[in-house]
């Protein structure tokens, strides 16, 4: 894996939040990596190690995720208060602009970006996410969301995942699942494994329709004027195919990308996901628009 420093930034309301800073040249704007709901910077770690040296690659864990501060008040996690925090991000570490890449909730955050600052956004690409969602992939994620299970050992936590997750990756072997638990869960001070993430992020997410009460499509409509790249899960509950069509329609230039063999979401290591990435980062680098 490619070396990382640890930085920090400060919401204000006060969190110490993390994120891993990969080098890179500083005549590109760097890669911003936002992970989805439960996630952490962790999911990244392939990518970073890829694309490292040639760019930089910023990793964020949101708060209440990974190394981030948990919030006292269950109610600051929300898009909106995620958004706040990731503009104290860019002043406190100096960003101007940067290559979004978003997957799932970090696809939601990056359109977010580009409806209310797109001067940020040289580029960006949405991880199996879009202005529209499947109802019923949502409440699949409600299921297990904030449930505070815990395991003996990586194993039982590999075998966990897989069976709450296999329909969406019916290829993984078990060293698969095991690289999964690793970097989604750690071993707690006790020693048993758990999720890395404060079990009150479900809260919020599980009484509020959240973004499915708002229209969208005219934040995803602000990512135009830049290279964008689209990626859906060929197996995804998320992202409807009709919506994916409808973006492509929609973005002008815009790469869509069909990722066989994977649900929600893909992991960004899969060859075509790679060589998306690859373009569009090509792209950017060309000042393509």
């Amino acid at each position: 894996m490619a070396d990382y420093t640890d930085g920090y930034w400060t919401s204000r309301d006060g969190l110490k939040l993390h994120y891993r800073d990969y080098a890179g040249p500083a005549d590109r704007p760097p890669v911003l990596c936002l992970p989805g709901l439960t996630r952490n910077a962790r999911d990244f770690e392939d990518v970073a190690a890829r694309l490292a040296g040639e760019w930089r690659v910023i990793c964020v864990e949101l708060r209440g995720r990974g190394d981030s501060a948990y919030a006292k008040d269950s109610a600051t996690y929300n898009p909106l208060q995620y958004l706040e925090d990731l503009g104290e991000l860019f002043d406190q570490a100096g960003l101007d602009r940067v290559v979004a890449i978003g997957t799932s909730l970090g696809g939601l955050l990056t359109m977010m970006i580009a409806a209310t600052a797109p001067q940020r956004l040289a580029g960006a690409l949405l991880n199996d996410i879009g202005p529209e969602v499947n109802p019923e992939g949502i409440e699949r994620i409600r299921g297990y969301v904030g449930q505070a299970r815990n395991f003996p050992t990586w194993m039982h936590a590999a075998r966990a995942l897989a069976e709450s997750q296999g329909p969406a990756f019916p290829d993984f072997a078990v060293a698969d699942w095991l690289a999964m638990a690793k970097r989604c869960m750690v071993v707690g001070s006790n020693g048993r494994i758990h999720f890395d993430y404060d079990m009150k992020i479900a809260e919020p997410f599980a009484t509020a329709d959240g973004a499915s009460n708002a229209d969208l499509w005219p934040a995803f409509g602000a990512l135009a004027g830049r290279p964008v790249t689209l990626l859906r899960g060929a197996l995804s509950d998320v992202l409807p195919p009709a919506t994916f069509a409808r973006m492509g329609q929609e973005l002008a230039g815009a790469d869509s990308v069909l990722v066989g063999g994977v649900g929600h979401a893909p992991l960004l290591t899969e060859p075509e996901a790679a060589a998306a990435i690859d373009r569009l980062l090509a792209r950017v680098a060309a000042g393509a628009a």
